[in-house]
């Protein structure tokens, strides 16, 4: 399943970004019984279904002619990775900077698992964040998850 993620991501992301997304993933998998190949896309701009329908219209054709599954059916989805999807990526990080973020260990670190604060600096090895005015710095490699902090 990795080679038929991998090859759709190598082909497409390319005809995806020349359209002004950017490919966050790319998912093979099966969903209600069913397999799925699943583009989730992203912009400066909040995606809307119409942006999710013109990547369609534009790599539905490639994947037929591409035929990663093998004549296998599944069904073709492009969506949006949600407001509060994941930081992962160095483009998350930076679009981040100065908002709250929730982060969660995999293991407990001064007795607690999640820190919430304001995201203050990120590199390869640890994150910042600012919690009542002062820095917090956790390393990556104790990181399991991380996501913006959503107020309603």
């Amino acid at each position: 399943m990795s080679k038929i993620k991998d090859r759709c991501e190598e082909k497409l992301r390319p005809i995806i970004e020349d359209l002004g997304y950017e490919l966050i993933e790319v998912n093979y998998q099966k969903v209600a019984g069913e397999m799925n190949l699943i583009f989730t896309i992203d912009s400066d701009t909040p995606i809307t279904i119409d942006d999710c329908e013109k990547v369609t219209k534009a790599i539905d054709p490639i994947l037929e002619e591409m035929n990663p599954t093998d004549d296998r059916p599944y069904i073709l989805s492009v969506s949006s990775p949600g407001i509060d999807r994941p930081l992962k990526s160095k483009r998350d990080f930076d679009r981040n900077i100065g908002k709250e973020i929730e982060i969660t260990l995999f293991k407990k670190l001064e007795n607690k698992k999640t820190f919430i604060g304001i995201l203050d600096n990120y590199d390869e090895n640890s994150i910042t964040i600012i919690q009542e005015e002062k820095p917090v710095i956790i390393k990556r490699e104790l990181i399991a998850h991380i996501v913006p902090v959503i107020k309603v």
